[in-house]
């Protein structure tokens, strides 16, 4: 009475709907490619069920393919795969007719295209489908686990062991695990919107339920991605002064989306004990927190994406890719249409949505996104330990669409549908997973730099630069000034990660902004006058100026002597808020003189003294510290600009982004902490603007090691 079918009625009908959704597909998009025919509608269904047990029997075949050969392995053989068992369907099973190759690929990806307009007619959601396989997966290894225990607790002797140890059907498993979601750019203001507008009600259910908590943290200047995950992943981000800088001892420019870039900053960080140290998983992330397995990592890319046997259930599912890139043309085309509406409305600020970002919103917000979802899903039905996964949609469109944007909001939505599969997930999975929803920063709304000024800060740094000193003294030129381009923005980081793991060459450095002087010479070996005079960079509203001819950082003084223009004109500039120069280098270990300057006064932020009017008054209490930490960190620029914020919050990107982050104002530095209410924060939390919250990645960091220890995932 007790012996229990090995499937339940959720796999009978998740395989029935399969089988019905396949059916339909293949039967429309048949009907309208003329090279292949139908004799029998009935041929249809079973080349249907051809196509889903062709899936379930080749797939131990692709993982040991894509275990020799792997990620673009697990992509050719999983498409070859999907077309072939297509192909032996449509051509020898009876009723069909099939002229060629090419009528059979057509056949594939208009079924694709019917089935997803299908599950998004009935409001199903647009990942589900990607994670149906390892869902059933591990329900079965679930009921398989109950039966086992039931049989040990049915032997003489065991009962009594079995009913205080052995878990049951429906328990939760005794291993705990953690799952740490980033949702890249989320501010907590934006998070709150989010929630009271009916956008992510998995997260809403988890707070109105009281499982979780929802808290604030601080992110520090720089706050950027990489800067907050390397505290996050590492404990430390104190080799991370922005987005993107210029290293002296390099002579070159450090971009951290760069796979090269990236593994040398974390070498320099790692220390082996990372957050996901011990058998954790990261995912999509900058870089690795030290975990044993790292899938679409940026700064693990040099040796690969990752394993490629784990790429398999998403590249060779019947339909999954293949749906995934059709959904990323729609993507493509409803981006051009958002960014049209925008204009033809007059939104503003505004900047242009054309160019690459298009493609990369649509690869970022669909197949990224879907892979993400199976990938992380996988993992769990392993039991990894711990697992950490970055979540960018929101922030890429953010950008170029605005925090609070419509399209940018909706994109929460689909993060919040995804972080409900990875419950559903986890509610199955070997361990007893607890889910930390987290973001790295926030955003902030604002016209650019060069929309307020007419010039781009490159060409304003250039003009004063230029500027005669005095009478009868020669014009100085800013010769040699070197801008990063403008495709080595944040949002580009995932999919920089696959295209260096998938076309790896030697020619990486240079596109990393290598200064080769010379055929022989190496970087850090050119001499002063091979490097260029300066060096700008915009990390969202934080700018940074270096000067690479000097072998150290240049002071106040030696700027002024060599460009009396420079550091007032910036001050007076209508789009700048504070200029921080460093006034004084260490005298017998004293502490350098840092000073910022605004349009009416400075502050002295070792000494808090402050002259005239304090420039740092708009910025909130943070600033002072955040801006001497920022300022002295060793890779840190001669000067460090922030953008003029104004009472709504309002501030102005160094690069073209109408939502920014990198400096302070607006919403950029409040970012949100959701964890499980059983969970405890231990750390010190501090006091900004009257609100008590943790300050710094690192302390994130220590919370989220805190709770491994808890869970007894770390000892």
């Amino acid at each position: 009475m007790r012996h229990r079918l090995p499937f339940s009625v959720h796999d009978l009908t998740g395989a029935l709907w399969s089988l019905v959704s396949t059916t339909a597909g293949l039967a429309l998009a048949i009907w309208i490619v003329p090279g292949v025919r139908i004799t029998s509608w009935w041929s249809v269904v079973l080349a249907a069920l051809v196509v889903g047990v062709g899936d379930a029997l080749l797939r131990p075949v692709w993982r040991v393919v894509a275990g020799r050969a792997g990620v673009l392995g697990a992509l050719v053989s999983g498409l070859a795969g999907q077309v072939l068992v297509a192909w032996l369907a449509l051509t020898y099973l009876p009723g069909f007719e099939t002229d060629d190759w090419g009528s059979v690929v057509a056949v594939l990806v208009l079924a694709a295209f019917f089935m997803a307009i299908g599950r998004w007619a009935i409001g199903a959601s647009d990942n589900e489908y990607v994670i149906d396989h390892l869902l059933r997966r591990a329900r079965r290894a679930q009921r398989a686990e109950a039966r086992r225990a039931r049989s040990r607790a049915d032997a003489p002797g065991d009962r009594l062991a079995a009913e205080t140890d052995e878990p049951v059907e429906g328990a939760r498993p005794a291993r705990a695990g953690l799952l740490v979601v980033q949702l890249d750019g989320v501010a907590r203001e934006t998070f709150d919107h989010a929630v009271q507008a009916g956008l992510a009600p998995n997260l809403a259910r988890w707070l109105g339920s009281g499982s979780h908590r929802l808290e604030s943290w601080w992110a520090r200047v720089p706050s950027t991605t990489p800067a907050s995950q390397a505290g996050l992943l590492h404990g430390t981000s104190e080799h991370v002064p922005a987005f993107r800088w210029w290293d002296r001892a390099q002579g070159r420019l450090v971009v951290t989306n760069r796979p090269a870039d990236a593994a040398q900053v974390e070498a320099l960080m790692s220390d082996g004990r990372g957050l996901l140290a011990d058998g954790g998983v990261a995912v999509s992330t900058m870089f690795s927190g030290d975990a044993s397995t790292n899938l679409l990592v940026m700064s693990r890319a040099g040796a690969g994406l990752g394993p490629g046997q784990l790429f398999v259930h998403f590249f060779s599912s019947p339909f999954v890719l293949v749906r995934a890139l059709v959904a990323t043309v729609g993507e493509f085309f409803k981006e051009l249409y958002q960014g049209w509406q925008q204009a033809v409305r007059d939104v503003v600020p505004r900047v242009s949505r054309l160019g690459a970002y298009p493609v990369l919103r649509a690869v970022s917000n669909v197949v990224l996104r879907d892979l993400n979802t199976s990938l992380v899903a996988e993992q769990l039905v392993r039991g990894a330990p711990v697992v950490f996964v970055d979540l960018v949609d929101y922030d890429e469109i953010a950008h170029h669409a605005g925090p609070l944007r419509p399209e940018a909001m909706r994109a929460l939505e689909g993060l919040d549908r995804v972080v409900g599969l990875w419950e559903q997930v986890a509610q199955v999975a070997p361990r007893r997973y607890e889910i930390v929803v987290l973001s790295d920063h926030g955003q902030s709304l604002g016209a650019t730099f060069e929309q307020v000024v007419g010039r781009s800060f490159l060409d304003e740094v250039r003009r004063l630069m230029a500027v005669v000193p005095a009478a009868g003294e020669r014009r100085r030129r800013a010769s040699g000034v070197r801008s990063p381009a403008s495709a080595d923005s944040e949002a580009w980081g995932a999919v920089n990660t696959a295209l260096n793991a998938l076309g790896r060459s030697d020619a990486e450095g240079a596109r990393g902004g290598r200064v080769m002087v010379g055929p022989d010479r190496e970087p850090g070996s050119a001499g002063p006058g091979d490097l260029p005079e300066v060096a700008v960079v915009g990390s969202g509203n934080l700018g940074l100026v270096w000067f690479p001819r000097s072998p150290a950082r240049l002071v106040g003084d030696e700027i002024r002597a060599r460009w009396p223009a420079l550091v007032p004109g910036l001050v007076a500039n209508p789009a700048v808020g504070v200029v921080v120069v460093q006034e004084s280098g260490p005298v017998q270990g004293e502490v350098p003189d840092v000073v910022a300057y605004g349009p009416a006064g400075s502050r002295h932020l070792v000494t808090g003294e402050v002259h005239g009017q304090d420039p740092l008054a708009p910025y909130g209490p943070r600033a002072a510290p955040d801006l001497l930490r920022a300022a002295s960190l060793e890779h840190a620029g001669d000067l460090l600009l922030v953008s003029s914020v104004d009472d709504a919050g309002l501030v102005h990107a160094f690069e073209g982004l109408v939502g920014s982050h990198g400096g302070l104002g607006g919403a950029q530095n409040e970012a949100m902490l959701l964890y499980p209410a059983s969970l405890r924060v231990m750390g010190a939390r501090e006091d900004v603007g009257g609100t008590r919250m943790l300050v710094g990645a690192e302390a994130v960091h220590g919370e989220l090691v805190g709770w491994l220890r808890e869970l007894g995932v770390r000892t």
